[in-house]
């Protein structure tokens, strides 16, 4: 490592640490830049190109996380959970809420109480797969050859949800992507639970076209984010709707596959498949 390298890697390192730290003060850009004997704005960006995200985010990251362990394991109530996170009150809870998670506090606490998921299993080219939609739309696709686990992973997402095994239109219409040319389906609604990035990255996946290929690297760039690979990968890996959100589509700038949470071998043989349906078509 370059001795600037490695003196810009131990300013993150001890800026990380002090957000770990002092979240609950909710220290400000201004505050974790001193530290660190950095202005502002070049500690903004040495963060945002070391992090793969800026230091709001990352605070907010910690901030949350706190925060969902004191709503579920403490069952702290929103006020108590506000304070001890170091937010001025509810309201603040409320959008780091929605605006990370994708719903309110209470709704997260409350384990998605009062909502309803309508699920069924059906064959794909590519083994069996559980799909799931509430009243908005598709919110879970996974390949699942064991259907048991496959529903276990899907009710620990919404412990308190109700949960009825029936065939509805919306899964009817995602079904449709294993026979027809998905860029010619008509619109198919998502139900979607993800940070601002998480949704970014998902919506530019859906503008890969079938049979072309991705990388890591050209996704982070297409969010003006270059140096942020690392966190498109994980935020590939959280995607919650397998084959209709075409993670497996991006692979390495290696020119290797890269990983794929429902296995390697299904990443190859789906990539293989949309191959012949584009030849086949011309």
């Amino acid at each position: 490592m370059k001795a600037q390298d490695e003196i810009n890697f131990n300013r993150i390192a001890e800026a990380i640490n002090y957000i770990q730290t002092n979240f609950k003060d909710q220290p400000s850009l201004e505050q974790i830049a001193e530290k660190v004997n950095l202005s502002p704005f070049h500690f903004q960006r040495l963060f945002s190109e070391w992090a793969g995200t800026s230091p709001k985010r990352f605070l907010q990251y910690i901030s949350i996380n706190y925060a969902k362990k004191l709503l579920k394991e403490n069952q702290a109530s929103l006020f108590e959970t506000a304070l001890e996170t170091g937010l001025s009150g509810t309201s603040r809870l409320h959008d780091l809420f929605v605006n990370i998670e994708g719903m309110t506090p209470g709704e997260y606490k409350n384990g998605g109480e009062n909502l309803s998921i309508n699920y069924s299993f059906a064959e794909s080219p590519f083994g069996n797969i559980l799909v799931a939609s509430t009243q908005k739309g598709i919110c879970h696709i996974a390949f699942a050859d064991e259907e048991l686990s496959g529903l276990e992973t899907l009710k620990n997402q919404f412990p308190r949800a109700e949960y009825k095994q029936m065939l509805d239109l919306e899964q009817q219409n995602a079904l449709f992507i294993f026979s027809h040319d998905w860029s010619k389906l008509n619109q198919i609604k998502l139900h979607l639970k993800g940070t601002d990035f998480q949704l970014k990255v998902w919506e530019t996946l859906l503008k890969i076209p079938m049979g072309q290929l991705s990388t890591y690297g050209t996704i982070a760039k297409h969010l003006q984010n270059p140096n942020a690979s690392r966190a498109v990968g994980t935020a590939i890996g959280d995607n919650p709707v397998a084959f209709l959100i075409p993670c497996h589509r991006v692979i390495q700038s290696s020119g290797a596959l890269g990983g794929y949470h429902w296995g390697t071998t299904r990443k190859s043989a789906i990539i293989g498949w949309e191959a012949s349906k584009i030849l086949g078509g011309q």
